[in-house]
């Protein structure tokens, strides 16, 4: 009995995936990985509306790059957008976002900066965060 059920899980996951590229497809829904900003007006549209978390990293730094797989995990498994910025190459973003030390994950929610937290993260806080804004 539980082969049925099975199949029945299976084509409900395979029916919610369909619907999910349909959507990417057609414009509806957000990209499923981490967005590269390229200028501050490519930033600017990103964060405009919609829930958005930005990750400000720079190459060079190892927390960041530990933080990585769960920034492209958020990007995969959440509604929200995900963002990076190289600090490096964005100062003037980084100041504007008073972005002292990497990496540092700012949450935006229809174009406002609601949430900042610094230093690696753990999937289920910034899942939780992403959700109290969703």
């Amino acid at each position: 009995m539980s082969d049925a059920s099975d199949s029945d899980d299976i084509e409900s996951i395979r029916e919610q995936k369909k619907e999910q590229l349909q959507s990417e497809l057609s414009g509806g829904s957000t990209a499923d990985e981490p967005i590269h900003v390229e200028d501050a007006d490519h930033f600017a549209d990103l964060t405009g509306e919609g829930v958005v978390l930005v990750d400000f990293y720079a190459d060079w730094c190892g927390p960041c790059k530990m933080l990585e797989p769960t920034v492209e995990a958020i990007a995969a498994e959440t509604a929200a957008t995900v963002a990076k910025v190289d600090v490096d190459q964005h100062q003037p973003l980084a100041q504007q976002f008073n972005v002292q030390g990497v990496p540092t994950l700012v949450l935006f929610a229809d174009g406002e900066a609601v949430e900042q937290v610094v230093g690696v993260q753990d999937k289920g806080t910034l899942v939780d965060l992403i959700e109290q804004y969703s």
